[in-house]
């Protein structure tokens, strides 16, 4: 079965950093691209960043661009997302998932920031 558990979400004051991690199980992580998204209330689901299944290659929204990293460790099966310099903007529900997607959504980790 393939799954996706992210965590690392938390509460956070505007100006912080946390870091998020999704761990896969499943599936040949290392086939994979992977790509992190979020979910602020009332709104759709947005793409926030991506990898290339060997972590040579990133993209970002422009939004997050210069504030967050993504980055991966197919050792551990594991997808990571950096993100400093955090907005009140930032605050969603953080998911993560293939590309192209092949697993159903997670439960996300709740990132908010405010102060």
């Amino acid at each position: 079965e393939v799954q996706l558990v992210e965590s690392g979400g938390g509460l956070v004051q505007p100006g912080g950093s946390l870091k998020l991690s999704c761990a896969a199980s499943g599936f040949t992580f290392s086939s994979y691209a992977m790509r992190w998204y979020r979910q602020a209330p009332g709104k759709e689901r947005e793409l926030v960043a991506d990898i290339t299944s060997g972590g040579g290659r990133t993209n970002y929204a422009t939004s997050v661009k210069g504030r967050f990293t993504i980055s991966r460790d197919n050792a551990k099966n594991t997808v990571y997302l950096q993100m400093n310099s955090l907005k009140p903007e930032d605050t969603a529900v953080y998911y993560c998932n293939t590309r192209p997607q092949i697993a159903s959504w997670g439960q996300g980790t709740q990132v908010t920031v405010s102060s």
